[in-house]
Order: structure tokens, then C-alpha cells, then sequence
């Protein structure tokens, strides 16, 4: 009997004893999570004020440092003087007049005078640089319908009469040898005579011109540019030539 209370007594110490451990290993091990939460926490908090304070300094501070930069200026200096000088301009040419020259329109015909007027407009205002050589064609160009020119009284080259496109051209060009020939300083260059009469200048003091193979050229050795002003009004045709000085 007092056996077996030995081994029950025994037992209950055993079963004291290991639940005394357990329960010791608990609380430390309850103990240590608990600290390693806490310092879990407190690490993490540190990194958000870490980063916060990080993202508020870049996006700042950059901005409001540039332009204090840009905008500050030392004591006591002046700002840069501009080398900027005002733009210059080129004074226009004073136009002096060398010669002026017209010549009647003797005919009615209204496709005569439509090409006079055309070729006028078109030889109007021309530049003829000081040394260079003037040609009425290359100026004028062509005679052809797209251009406006209409069919009127030409000569061919023996003489007789006929309607061909730019009939009045040679017209134009006669009055213009004659303006040249009133300034001693321009060259003729090339010159060709009608094949008959025409009633509008002296014999001898015309100019036919018949694009590709007649042409009224001249120089002009004057020492200044020239401009040549042509039109047709109150029935004549007028060339003035004006010096550019």
C-alpha cells in the first residue's frame, strides 16, 4: 500500500514538474514575439518618416532653388548693356530722268493696241543693271494667244502686210530705240529695220523685233542701273528711262 502511494506521489511530482517547464517556455516564448512585434513597429514607423521626409525634400527644394538662382542678383552690378544696334536701311535709289520718247497710234484696230498693251505692261519697270546687256525678246518673250495677244497688221520679211499674234510689238520697240537713242551712254547693240514703211517714226528710226530672229538689244554703259517705264495712254505709246543713283 505504501508502495503504491510512493509511485502516485512520484508520478504527481513528475507531472508538476513538466508542466512547471511548459509553462515556463510559453511565457518566453510569448515574451520574445512580443518584443520582435514591437521592434517590427518601430522599425517600420522609422522607414515611413525616412521616406516622407525624402520625397518632401526632392520635390521641393530643386524648384524654389532654381529660381532663386535665376532671379537673384549680386550687390552693387548692374545689368549686362544690349549689343543690339538698330537695324540698318538701305536708302532708295533717287531716279533721275535720262530720256523720254512716244509715239502716236495711228490705227483704230483694237487688237493693235490690246498688244501694245500687254508688251507695255510687261517691259514696264524693268531693271537693266549698269554694264549689261538689255534684249527687248528675252524681256518680252513670246507673242502667243495664252499670253493674251491677238492677231493684228505685221510685215513679213519681203514687205507685205499680214495679221500674225503681237501685230504692234515692233511699235513698242521702235519707241524705245528712240528713247536710247537720246542718251549717248547706251550702246546699241542689235537693231534690225522694217521690211516697209511704218507711219509712226522717221525712216531709219525704227526697230523691228520678231521673237527667234529679230531682236533690239543695247548696253547700257551709263555708270548707274537704269529703269524702263512704258505704257500705253490717250493714243501713244511712251517709254521714259530713269537713272538709279
Amino acid at each position: 500500500m505504501n508502495k503504491k502511494i510512493g509511485i502516485l506521489v512520484i508520478v504527481a511530482l513528475v507531472i508538476l514538474i513538466a508542466l512547471g517547464i511548459y509553462i515556463y517556455t510559453q511565457n518566453i516564448s510569448n515574451n520574445t514575439e512580443s518584443n520582435n512585434y514591437e521592434a517590427n513597429k518601430t522599425s517600420a514607423e522609422q522607414n515611413v518618416n525616412v521616406d516622407n521626409t525624402t520625397n518632401t525634400s526632392s520635390s521641393e527644394s530643386p524648384a524654389n532653388s532654381t529660381n532663386e538662382t535665376n532671379t537673384a542678383q549680386p550687390p552693387n552690378q548692374q545689368a549686362p548693356q544690349s549689343n543690339t544696334t538698330p537695324a540698318q536701311t538701305t536708302p532708295a535709289p533717287v531716279e533721275e530722268q535720262l530720256s523720254a520718247f512716244s509715239t502716236k497710234i495711228y490705227s483704230n484696230d483694237t487688237n493693235r493696241t490690246t498688244n501694245m498693251q500687254i508688251t507695255t505692261t510687261t517691259l514696264n519697270g524693268t531693271i537693266v543693271k549698269n554694264g549689261a546687256t538689255f534684249s527687248f525678246c528675252n524681256t518680252v518673250g513670246p507673242s502667243t494667244s495664252s499670253k493674251g495677244y491677238l492677231k493684228a497688221d505685221i510685215y513679213d520679211k519681203n514687205g507685205n502686210k499680214k495679221k500674225g499674234y503681237g501685230g504692234g510689238n515692233c511699235q513698242v520697240s521702235s519707241t524705245l530705240y528712240n528713247a536710247v537713242l537720246a542718251v549717248p551712254t547706251l550702246t546699241v547693240i542689235e537693231r534690225h529695220p522694217h521690211s516697209n514703211h511704218v507711219p509712226y517714226v522717221p525712216d531709219g528710226k525704227d526697230a523691228a523685233v520678231a521673237y527667234g530672229s529679230y531682236d533690239f538689244k543695247f548696253r547700257n554703259d551709263t555708270g548707274n542701273d537704269i529703269k524702263i517705264l512704258s505704257s500705253v495712254a490717250n493714243g501713244t505709246v511712251n517709254i521714259t528711262l530713269m537713272s538709279l543713283k
